[in-house]
């Protein structure tokens, strides 16, 4: 509930604190004295696009702050949301401010803790809802029209389960199109992806056949060149002349004949032994790789070939390994399968779908009955209303259609409306006049107010169209609204709907050395007096529109 509103350096208001209650109350003021600019206010609070043009001139920024109670509220659903957003929650006193500097940043804060335009709007609508004349075009808008059937249903949870259950519907619904897609591209290729596939296998890749075949080619087209050096090397090692394993034998025997009178010498004598042995074992393994070396001019065209093969995959198959070539068959043994498996997979992701979608059917159908029973009451309460409102012969039916499945069920809700008993009913939006739409609304939102529980409502000259006796009626639904444990406050130019008021507030224009600025009081009950009188006769105030004014007073 709105406890307390305070505006600064907003558009015509330099400084506005404004304490409100529970229960009816009223503000009035004369056309351009600034009642929008308070509704403007509150819109900022409710997240609604800043502009720098608010800032009033001459001044830095503007801050609108509003005090809420909390208390009477739905506490573990708000509870939840300030757990969920991190705030500090206090039942008794909640504060939104929104500050817009003259660039036309604007910031938002939740009990001092800065928060996003998208927490401050999701709140707000929580806490207040401010019912403008445009909102009556609303009544042009089908999905409109089914909220007001959801709220009176109260099937938020039902609704809830039935979007997953569309949700998983929808998934499922374009995985079988993505699949349909994908087998109808993959059958236009099959030819080409089995003509690669038989190449890849044809070729009979092995993971490390590259890099030995490489190598091979590499030592045969050396062949002479690698020969020589083994040759010499051969020579070097175990020549009939001088070679160097003859020589570290005969040194080795040289030293083992010193060992009794030098035995120093028996060391290094041994490890000549190992260096003769090892110098054999290299000179044996150097003669035997000098005869594997020789050119085979038919293996060398062969290894060749099978290069040049691998090396065109690879072009071909834009890769750089024989393993990117053992991948990419991979890929296409993959491709083919799903083809040849292509109707199973099918049928699997349509029985899914057939499943996913009897689901939703299912609690659409729950859904869509408990629509149809809110429909009826629907049609009974708003019927009840409006009679008194000025419309005796009203008829009024919630026509709930069935249609495809979608985000929001099975159904179409379509409000249809005469005002007189010898006119079809048609949809409300094409036949009623702005008088009657008005009377709808306010209709509808005294069955919504009650169904949720929202404890503000702000209607914004609500009265457009009405007078008389329509007016006290209309007058009478947001007294009671109010008298229900909420708040109704009502921007009116209409005596009959301000003498009810339990508050009434003033909103006034003035001249000032530093320009014009809008002002808003409390009116005492002489004041209200006062102001009734003059919204009945104009500015010349008579003795017979004070005594009016005093009996509307009386009336309430």
């Amino acid at each position: 509930m709105l406890k307390i509103l305070d505006i600064k350096n907003f558009t015509l208001i330099d400084h506005l604190q404004m304490q409100f209650y529970p229960g009816f109350s009223v503000i009035t003021g004369e056309t351009g004295a600034g009642k929008s600019i308070i509704i403007g206010a509150i819109g900022l609070l409710l997240g609604n696009r800043a502009d720098a043009k608010q800032v009033k001139m001459g001044r830095e920024k503007c801050i609108i702050e509003a005090t809420f109670d909390l208390s009477i509220y739905h506490s573990d659903v708000l509870k939840d949301f300030f757990e969920a957003n991190d705030l500090d929650y206090e039942p008794s006193e909640c504060i939104l401010r929104r500050e817009i500097n003259v660039s036309g940043k604007s910031r938002a804060f939740i009990n001092d803790t800065p928060v996003n335009l998208a927490t401050i709007r999701e709140l707000g609508e929580q806490l207040i809802d401010v019912h403008s004349q445009h909102q009556n075009l609303l009544l042009n808008k089908e999905d409109f029209q089914l909220s007001v059937v959801d709220i009176i249903a109260r099937d938020r949870q039902l609704l809830a389960d039935y979007r997953a259950s569309f949700a998983n519907y929808r998934k499922a619904l374009k995985e079988l199109a993505d699949l349909k897609a994908q087998i109808e591209r993959n059958r236009e290729n099959e030819d080409f992806l089995r003509f690669q596939q038989k190449e890849l296998s044809d070729a009979n890749l092995q993971a490390d056949e590259q890099e030995q075949l490489e190598q091979t080619a590499e030592i045969m087209s050396h062949a002479e060149d690698i020969k020589r050096v083994l040759h010499e090397a051969n020579q070097q090692l175990d020549g009939e002349e001088a070679g160097l394993v003859s020589e570290a034998r005969s040194l080795s025997s040289q030293l083992h004949g010193i060992e009794g009178i030098y035995p120093d010498a028996s060391e290094l004598a041994e490890r000549l032994d190992n260096c003769f042995i090892e110098l054999k074992d290299i000179s044996q393994e150097v003669a035997s790789k000098m005869d594997d070396i020789e050119f085979d001019p038919q293996r060398y065209n062969e290894i060749t070939e099978r290069l040049d093969t691998i090396y065109s995959l690879q072009q071909k198959y834009h890769v750089q390994s024989i393993g990117g070539l053992l991948d990419k068959l991979a890929e296409l043994d993959s491709e083919l399968g799903n083809i040849d498996n292509s109707d199973e997979r099918l049928r699997e992701c349509e029985d899914e779908l057939a499943e996913l979608r009897a689901e939703c059917e299912d609690k659409a159908s729950v859904l869509s009955l408990q629509r149809r029973k809110a429909a009826v009451e629907v049609e009974r309460e708003l019927s009840k209303l409006l009679v008194p409102l000025g419309i005796p012969n009203v008829r009024f039916k919630v026509d709930v259609i069935h249609c495809e499945l979608g985000p929001t069920g099975t159904d179409r809700v379509v409000f249809l409306f005469s005002a007189n008993s010898s006119t079809a009913m048609q949809p409300v939006s094409q036949v009623a006049s702005g008088g009657e739409i008005a009377r709808v609304m306010l209709s509808l939102k005294a069955m919504i107010s009650k169904a949720i529980g929202l404890p503000t409502i702000i209607f914004d000259e609500i009265d457009t169209g009405v007078s008389g006796r329509v007016a006290e009626q209309m007058a009478h639904i947001m007294r009671d609204m109010g008298d229900a444990h909420r708040q109704v406050i009502c921007i009116t130019h209409l005596p009959q709907i301000a003498a009810f008021g339990s508050n009434h507030y003033k909103v006034a224009k003035h001249e000032t050395e530093n320009g014009t600025v809008s002002t808003m009081t409390k009116l005492t009950d002489e004041q209200r007096v006062t102001e009734i009188a003059q919204m009945l006769s104009g500015s010349d105030i008579s003795q017979a529109a004070i005594d009016n004014a005093k009996t509307l007073l009386k009336m309430k």
